[in-house]
């Protein structure tokens, strides 16, 4: 009998070793068992139970090349990665090996994936590997329910989609393997497959998965078809941004408005369908909850609760990858990634930019105000009191809850955290480092972190209690959601139909979640400033989710934010009015290129003469 070697398959598109170390796939109402990849079938696959623990291998394969996709927002610019050489650990894809020496700085960053390539390749097989053995239980007579084992089938094809979906929007072109890989022979001569013919194979994943998942999964972290329909509309929105704005660095890639609006006019219909045919809300139905004062941190608002395990099973997370959290070798490391010192020794590896905050809106008028003004009160004594100053915290007054629920700013209190044990409210203070304070007569110790270079640190994702290590969390990481699927769904009407009644019914649900008011009537005017506030409304709703960097790529947008080739650049700056970094100074059109196509790894051309390579890095 035939058996999946994991050590004897060399290449990347081979089921990875590493996955055999992931004993467990996330979660313990779930994912407690043992992956069992290679078992030969005379000893496995008798049973649903098998078949379950097969697929659960394909679950721990997939989560590590998913769940700190918020690293790719630093490719956008509102957010500031600072390295994942250090927060990954090489070697280990539980803790990030997929996403590890990867570049996420806004340029520069397409020849950094070779890990994130093979790690998808290693979902794809391992999803291949339970595809496989649950057909051969079917077709020898296991005594099981078929019903299970299709259920099976299809959660193991989405899976194997969503590593493609994420192949294709990178690399454009890729292999395309249908069949378990066995030895290196298989693959040694295999060439790329068009996009085109993957997007199809994609799409024929999800509809199976559509077709044959439940309504509503009874395990958290297993997918719906609600999930699947939500994806599937996904793949047909960027395949329509791609077919309208072309892509000139994919080699053959032929733009086509008819095929734009086609596929624009399918992504519609799956996103309507998923939010109308099932009955899912936004967390909270939508409300913004409460707020606290400035300088408080008692009540926040329900936009931070959803991104904390309080809100785990949430219908509005259509598919999530569950951890494990304490104790379980599994737990997310948000805490330790978006955290300071201050929360458990974090190391505030990802911050927001000071950009970022002059894009939340006014209360009052629901549209933007007059940009901050960046002040050093170090060397200007009226800077915490002047009108509209960036380190003045009444500046931060009257603005979106999400801004509150995201990003905290001088004098934001936050929950501190040692030992498992709360230390009691500590204020963030930019450039202090843990140092005695005094607030209203309160003593307290200031935020301690040098990891952030704008002025501003995340709430976002960061716990408000104690009982957890930094490496402990167990929050079920978002796929795709229900907010996201609102705004595609607008998008895609919009492109095809201009602003509707509908879509602007579903961005403004979207807005009252910060608790602002609707769209005035000159925002959904046109085409062009309906998109203006769809985008707007991705940019505030999804930061820290890994979602912008894929929008500017797909919408062609590199030069919209950062100027054309050659110009002067744009610097990042701070709240005190420094200038940090500068991007895109006379950057080549070369460069550019790369930025929008990824690098077909070196190491599988080596392997692989039929490999070629992208069209800006030959």
């Amino acid at each position: 009998m035939k058996k999946v070697k994991l050590n004897s398959i060399k290449l990347s598109i081979a089921i990875l070793a590493v996955c055999m170390m992931m004993q467990t796939a996330c979660r313990k109402n779930l994912l407690y068992q043992e992956p069992t990849t290679d078992l030969a079938a005379n000893v496995f696959w008798k049973t649903e139970a098998d078949a379950t623990a097969g697929l659960m291998g394909a679950y721990a394969a997939a989560r590590p090349c998913f769940d700190r996709d918020y690293y790719f927002d630093g490719q956008g610019e509102y957010v500031r990665d600072r390295s994942t050489t250090n927060s990954t650990l090489s070697g280990d894809l539980r803790l990030g090996d997929a996403y590890n020496g990867g570049n996420y700085n806004p340029t520069g960053y397409g020849a950094s994936f070779d890990k994130m390539y093979k790690y998808l390749y290693g979902t794809v097989n391992r999803a291949n590997y339970v595809i496989e053995n649950v057909r051969k239980m079917q077709s020898s007579g296991v005594v099981a329910s078929p019903a299970v084992l299709e259920t099976i089938v299809g959660e193991a094809r989405l899976l194997r989609g969503l590593a493609y979906f994420k192949l294709i929007s990178m690399w454009g072109d890729v292999p395309y393997l249908s069949k378990v890989v066995y030895d290196n022979s298989e693959v040694s001569r295999l060439p790329r497959s068009p996009i085109g013919l993957i997007k199809d194979s994609i799409m024929a994943d999800y509809t199976y998965a559509f077709a044959k998942l439940p309504v509503k999964s009874t395990q958290l972290g297993r997918a719906s078809k609600p999930a699947a329909l939500a994806l599937r509309g996904k793949l047909q929105l960027y395949w329509a941004s791609w077919k309208k704005n072309g892509w000139p660095e994919l080699e053959g890639f032929v733009q086509s408005s008819t095929e734009a609006t086609a596929a624009y006019t399918a992504a519609a219909a799956d996103f309507n369908a998923v939010i109308n045919n099932y009955g899912i809300t936004l967390y909270m139905n939508g409300d913004p909850g409460q707020i606290d004062a400035l300088g408080k941190a008692d009540i926040l608002p329900n936009y931070f609760t959803l991104f904390t395990p309080k809100a785990n099973g949430d219908p509005e997370m259509l598919m999530v990858f569950t951890h494990g959290g304490t104790g379980t070798n599994q737990g997310e490391e948000l805490m330790r990634d978006f955290a300071g010192r201050t929360q458990e020794g974090s190391q505030c590896w990802v911050t927001p930019r000071y950009e970022i905050a002059n894009r939340y809106q006014s209360l009052v008028t629901g549209d933007f105000v007059t940009p901050m003004i960046p002040m050093n009160p170090t060397t200007n004594v009226n800077a915490r009191t002047t009108l509209n100053s960036a380190v003045n915290p009444n500046s931060y007054a009257n603005r979106d809850y999400r801004m509150k629920s995201t990003i905290m700013w001088d004098y934001e209190m936050s929950i501190g955290m040692s030992s498992l044990v709360s230390t009691g409210f500590t204020p963030y203070i930019y450039k202090t480092f843990g140092i005695n304070v005094t607030i209203n007569g309160v003593n307290y110790i200031s935020y301690n972190t040098d990891g952030t270079n704008s002025g501003y640190v995340f709430r976002k994702f960061v716990r408000n209690y104690a009982g957890q290590g930094r490496s402990d969390g167990d929050f079920a990481w978002p796929v795709i959601r229900l907010a996201d699927v609102y705004l595609m769904y607008a998008e895609a009407t919009n492109e095809v139909s201009g602003p509707l009644a509908d879509a602007i019914t579903l961005v403004n649900k979207v807005r009252h979640r910060g608790n602002l008011p609707a769209l005035a009537a000159v925002k959904t005017a046109t085409k062009q400033t309906f998109f203006d506030a769809i985008e707007q409304e991705r940019i505030i709703e999804l930061v820290g989710e890994g979602q912008r960097s894929f929008d500017l790529r797909r919408w062609r947008a590199i030069e919209r934010v950062w100027g054309p080739p050659g110009s002067a650049g744009v610097w990042r700056i701070d709240t005190q009015g420094a200038n940090v970094t500068l991007y895109y100074q006379n950057t080549s059109d070369r460069e550019y290129q790369q930025n929008y196509i990824f690098r077909i790894p070196p190491s599988e051309r080596d392997k692989n003469p039929l490999l070629t390579q992208n069209i800006p890095w030959r």
